[in-house]
C-alpha cells in the first residue's frame, strides 16, 4: 500500500496502451459485478537468470506507506459466540528452522519504508521471502542465504516501463506446486499506467530465468493478492481513484500461457464499493480441485455476521462467457478489532498503539481437497473482550454448498493477537501464526494450531517463535500489511511462517523471522486405520440384561481417525449384539465371550461374561426420620422391594432403638409391607437414635436405616 511523495493520483498523463475486448469497466450488473473485462498483457519477455542480474538501486529516503482503508460499515456491538478464552498446553508440534529474514541489520539490509509487507513461501528446495521492496532466497533445509537481499524490481531489469523503473512493493511471492514454478508479483503505481508486474520462473530454481509480464489496471490497484489454481493465476485488488475506494477487483491471468512464456490474457471483474478485501483461494496439496471447479473468492460481509463468496468461472476460449457469481453465507458474529480496523494494539514501554488492519481478511485463503471434502481456511482480527484476537474459519464445500464448518476466535489471555496467516496440512492439522503484544510485551511472533481430533472451533496452546525486543515508536502506527503461512510441497506437512518484530525500540527499524514446524501426526503417508479399541474392555452382564460397547479407530500416528469409520459388531456367543454395539445377554450364564468391532480389516475386541439372574430383595422405610416425646410411640412403614422375581418372605428385626423400648413388626415375616412400631419409655435419654432395620430370607440379608429423635 505504498504511496510515494511524487505519486500523482489524478488524470493519466500518458497514453495507456491497453485494448479492452469487453464492456467498459463501469458497466456493472445489479449484483454489483461488472461484465468481464478482457485485456492482453501490455508486454512480456524472458529474463536473464536472476543470479546474473545486477542489483537495482534502492531508495535511500525514509517513508511511511499510506494506508488505504476500505469503506465499510462494521458493527462494533456484536457478541462473539465462538470466543476461546482458554487453551490447553502448547500446540504439539516439532520445531524446525528459525532464522532471520530480510530486516534491520540482517544480511546488510536496512529498512527505509514502513510498515513491512512480510511475505514468503517455500518451494522444492528454497524459501523465498519478499518484504516491501526487497527479496531474498534461502535454502529451505538450512536457512542459509542463497541470493539477495535485492530490490524487487531487479527481477524486471531490462524489461522497461514502470515494472523496471518503479519498485513500489505490495509484493507477493508464490510457488506453483503442480508446475514447480515461482510466481513473483508487485504493483507499479508511481507512474501510470498502473501496472501489476508478474514474473513466472522457468524452473524450480528461484535464482534462474523468468517469463515476465506487465498487466494494466484502470485505477490504483492497491493490496494485490495472488492465488494459484489449475486454470489460472487469480488475483484480487482494492481499487482506488485517488483516495476514494472504487471497489474490490478480481482478475485471472492465463496460467497455461505464462508457464510457456507466451502472450497472456487477463479477465477481470470489477465490484462496486460495497465489496472489498477479497482473497482468491490458493491451492495447497497434490490433489487439485474437482475438474472445472471455480476459484472461490472470500471476504467478510458488511453485516459482521456473514461471509461473502464469489465463484470465478474462467473461460479463456470465450472470455465473455466467464462469470463471477456471489453468495452470502452465515458466520458467527464478530466486531472488527479496534473500532472497525483502526489503531488500538498496545506495546510495552510506550503509549504508541498499532493498527489492527481489521477491515479485511488476512492472506492467505488456503484451499485443500481431501477427497471426501474440500476446505478453505482464512482469518482476520476481531475484538475479543477487552483485547484483540484472531477469528479463523474452516469453510467446506466452498463452490457447491458453502458452509462455515467450524470457526473460533483465539484469545486465550489478555494479550492482543493480530496480523494472522493460516494453513492446513495434508492430514487436516491447522496452523495459525500471528503477532502478539500487550502493555507488558513488545510485539512478538507466535503460532497456535489444532488437530482434527480437537473439539471443533478450538486451538491448542500457543508456541512462541520469537520474543520481540522493541516497540514501534515515533508516531508510526502501522504494523505490517500481512504475514505468511505456507506448506512445504515436498512433504505437504511442514509449515513455514514469517512475520515481523523489532530488535529495539524505534521506527523504520523492523526485522523479520522465518520459522518452520510440523505436527507429528503428519508424515509421508496418509492416515491409515491401524488400531481399534473397544470400551469397556470387559463387562459382566446378567442373563437377559444389556451392555453397550463403543469403539474408537486410530491411525498409524496414534491419533483418532476423523471422521470415525463405521464399525461391524460381532459376539462369539452367549447373546446377541446390535449394529450399534449394544450386547444383550442370553438366557444362560457363561463366558467370557468375545465382542468384536471391525472396520477395514482391523479388529478391536472386548470380553463379556454372562451371569445368572439372582432373585433378591431390598428394604426401604418411610418416613426416614421423625420425632416423639418420651413415652410415646413412633411408627414406620417398611417395604420389601422384590428384585429379579423374588417370591420369598422376609423376617424383620431392629437394632439401635432406645433402651427398654418395645418394638414390633406387623406382619412379620413380610412379603410386601410391614408396620414398625417403637414405643419409648418416659425414662429414655433425649437424643436422636439410628434404627437399623434388618431383613433376612434364607441366605439373603439386607438392611435399611431410619432416624428417631426422642424429645422431652
Amino acid at each position: 500500500m505504498l504511496n510515494r511523495a511524487l505519486l500523482t493520483l489524478g488524470v493519466l498523463s500518458t497514453i495507456i496502451l491497453w485494448s479492452w475486448t469487453a464492456q467498459a469497466q463501469n458497466a456493472s450488473t445489479s449484483s454489483g459485478v461488472s461484465a468481464p473485462e478482457v485485456s492482453d498483457a501490455l508486454q512480456h519477455d524472458v529474463s536473464p537468470a536472476l543470479r546474473d542480474m545486477a542489483k537495482a538501486p534502492r531508495s535511500d529516503s525514509f517513508r511511511s506507506k499510506k494506508f488505504r482503508r476500505l469503506s465499510r460499515q462494521l458493527s462494533q456491538t456484536q457478541v462473539d459466540p465462538v470466543l476461546q478464552t482458554t487453551a490447553s498446553s502448547s500446540v504439539a508440534t516439532a520445531s524446525g528452522l528459525n532464522f532471520a529474514g530480510v530486516g534491520n541489520g540482517d544480511y546488510g539490509f536496512a529498512p527505509n519504508a514502513a510498515p513491512p509487507d512480510t511475505n514468503g513461501t517455500v518451494g522444492a528446495t528454497q524459501y523465498v521471502q519478499w518484504v516491501n521492496e526487497s527479496f531474498a532466497v534461502f535454502s529451505k533445509s538450512s536457512g542459509a542465504l542463497l541470493h539477495g537481499p535485492v530490490a524487487g524490481n531487479t527481477l524486471w531489469s531490462g524489461f522497461g516501463g514502470g515494472c523496471e523503473t518503479n519498485n513500489d512493493g505490495d509484493p507477493v511471492v508464490q510457488y506453483d506446486k503442480a508446475a514447480n514454478r515461482w510466481i513473483f508479483t508487485q504493483f507499479s503505481v508511481s507512474t501510470t499506467p498502473y501496472l501489476q508486474c508478474v514474473a513466472v520462473s522457468t524452473t524450480s530454481d528461484a535464482t534462474g530465468t523468468y517469463y515476465r509480464y506487465a498487466f494494466t489496471q484502470p485505477n490504483f490497484n492497491d493490496y494485490p493478492k495472488l492465488g494459484v489454481w489449475p486454470d489460472g493465476y487469480y488475483m484480487s485488488f482494492n481499487m482506488f481513484n485517488g483516495n476514494s475506494f472504487v471497489g474490490g477487483r478480481a482478475c485471472v491471468l492465463n496460467r497455461t500461457a505464462m508457464l510457456a512464456g507466451g502472450p497472456a490474457t487477463q479477465i477481470c471483474f470489477q465490484l462496486t464499493s460495497t465489496y472489498g478485501g477479497l482473497l482468491p483461494s490458493d491451492l495447497d496439496g497434490s490433489t487439485g480441485p474437482p475438474a472445472g471447479a471455480p476459484n472461490v473468492y472470500v471476504a467478510f460481509g458488511n453485516d459482521s455476521a456473514s461471509l461473502d463468496l464469489w465463484n470465478f468461472h474462467t473461460n479463456f476460449t470465450t472470455p465473455s462467457n466467464s462469470t463471477f457469481s456471489h453468495v452470502n453465507i452465515a458466520a458467527p458474529a464478530f466486531a472488527a478489532a479496534c473500532s472497525g480496523g483502526g489503531t488500538c494494539i498496545p506495546q510495552a514501554g510506550t503509549t504508541q498503539k498499532l493498527d489492527s488492519l481489521a477491515d479485511r481478511l488476512m492472506y492467505r485463503l488456503a484451499y485443500r481437497n481431501f477427497g471426501d471434502h474440500e476446505a478453505l481456511v482464512v482469518n482476520h482480527s476481531v475484538t475479543a473482550g477487552s483485547s484483540v484476537g484472531v477469528r479463523w474459519y474452516e469453510i467446506r464445500s466452498p463452490s457447491t454448498a458453502p458452509v462455515v464448518y467450524q470457526s473460533g476466535t483465539y484469545a486465550p489471555d489478555a494479550n492482543y493477537r493480530w496480523m494472522g496467516s493460516i494453513a492446513m496440512d495434508k492430514v487436516g492439522n491447522i496452523a495459525l501464526g500471528y503477532s502478539v503484544s500487550s502493555t507488558t510485551m513488545h510485539p512478538s511472533i507466535s503460532y497456535t494450531g489444532r488437530a482434527p481430533s480437537d473439539p471443533p472451533g478450538t486451538m491448542q496452546g500457543e508456541n512462541l517463535i520469537l520474543t520481540g525486543a522493541g516497540s514501534q515508536t515515533s508516531g508510526l502506527t502501522r504494523w505490517g500489511d500481512y504475514s505468511a503461512m505456507s506448506i512445504d510441497p515436498g512433504d505437504d506437512c511442514t509449515f513455514f511462517y514469517t512475520n515481523e518484530y523489532l530488535k529495539t525500540n524505534g521506527s523504520f527499524n523492523w526485522s523479520t523471522r522465518i520459522a518452520s514446524f510440523k505436527f507429528p501426526s503428519c508424515s509421508g503417508a496418509p492416515p491409515v486405520l491401524t488400531t481399534i479399541t473397544v470400551s469397556p474392555a470387559s463387562a459382566s452382564v446378567q442373563t437377559g440384561k444389556q451392555q453397550p460397547f463403543s469403539a474408537t479407530a486410530y491411525d498409524q500416528y496414534g491419533s483418532p481417525m476423523s471422521p470415525q469409520p463405521a464399525f461391524s459388531w460381532l459376539v462369539s456367543g452367549g447373546g446377541v449384539i446390535s449394529s450399534t454395539g449394544v450386547f444383550t445377554a442370553g438366557s444362560s450364564s457363561g463366558g467370557p465371550f468375545t465382542v468384536t468391532a471391525s472396520s477395514g480389516g482391523v479388529n478391536g475386541t472386548a470380553s463379556v461374561t454372562v451371569t445368572a439372574l439372582v432373585a433378591d430383595f431390598s428394604l426401604s422405610a418411610s418416613p426416614t426420620s421423625q420425632s416423639v416425646r418420651r413415652g410415646n410411640t413412633a411408627t414406620y412403614t417398611v417395604t420389601v422391594n422384590k428384585v429379579n422375581g423374588f417370591t420369598g418372605s422376609v423376617t424383620l428385626s431392629l437394632t439401635g432403638q432406645p433402651s427398654g423400648s418395645t418394638v414390633t413388626f406387623t406382619p412379620n415375616p413380610s412379603t410386601g409391607t410391614a408396620t414398625l412400631t417403637v414405643k419409648t419409655l418416659s425414662t429414655n435419654t433425649r437424643k436422636t437414635y439410628t434404627l437399623t432395620i434388618k431383613g433376612v430370607s434364607g441366605s439373603l440379608s439386607h438392611t435399611t436405616a431410619v432416624a428417631l429423635t426422642v424429645t422431652r
